[in-house]
């Protein structure tokens, strides 16, 4: 018998946006290999309010900041991080996630993204150099979650951002439960995931869009096997 799921797609969709565009066939993939049957309801940020998370059995905080509702995301980030339900980010949701992070554990009420405010700490800042619509090698830390999905320890993956974390606080973040496993070939953080939780996977780059090219995207398949139980 096939099990049923229902995953939140947190995020402001666009059609333009290519991650967007990946993300539907990037979790039916998943689901196909998984032979389970996923309802996947995509949530505006300003509806947030009304929908009960609790509902599903994971969420996604999908690309496309700044988000139209900054308050309901991250009050959406917090209850994954407490609750135990598995979660994954990408892009924005990755940059969400750390300023949630910073801010909630870390006691840094005046964490912030660069894009979103001028003032603060800069957790999230400029990129030195762009990265819309760009590719790369990332690495990954040997027997973290991402390691664990890919099978392997370095991938080449697309991204589509301006922002990621501020060097000067990248070491003072992978304190408590948080760990850096992803990065770049410049030793910049590409991706992180939470010790102490089922499943909490948040990474700069776009694994979604290998379904553009008809591929699995590894960290899909490892969301919805956690979702899964």
């Amino acid at each position: 018998m096939t099990k049923s799921i229902r995953v939140a797609l947190i995020g402001d969709y666009r059609a333009s946006a290519v991650a967007h565009q990946a993300i539907p066939p990037a979790v039916e993939l998943a689901a196909k290999t998984l032979s389970l049957d996923v309802s996947a309801d995509w949530i505006a940020t300003p509806e947030l309010d009304q929908h009960n998370l609790a509902d599903y059995q994971a969420s996604w905080l999908v690309p496309g900041s700044p988000y139209l509702n900054d308050e309901g995301v991250f009050a959406a980030l917090r209850w994954a991080r407490e609750s135990a339900k598995p979660f994954l980010g990408s892009c924005g949701g990755f940059q969400y996630a750390i300023v949630e992070y910073a801010r909630n554990v870390l006691g840094w009420e005046d964490a912030t993204h660069a894009e979103t405010d001028p003032g603060g700490r800069w957790v999230i800042a400029p990129l030195a150099c762009s990265l819309v619509e760009q590719r790369g090698t990332v690495t990954f830390a040997p027997g973290s979650r991402i390691a664990q999905a890919y099978g392997a320890l370095q991938s080449d993956e697309g991204y589509h951002c301006n922002f990621g974390v501020n060097a000067e606080f990248s070491e003072a973040l992978a304190t408590q439960n948080l760990r850096i496993t992803s990065w770049d070939l410049a030793g910049d953080v590409r991706g992180i995931e939470l010790i102490d939780h089922p499943f909490f996977v948040a990474t700069l780059f776009q694994s979604e869009r290998a379904a553009l090219q008809n591929r699995l995207s590894p960290l899909v398949v490892a969301w919805l096997q956690a979702a899964a139980g």
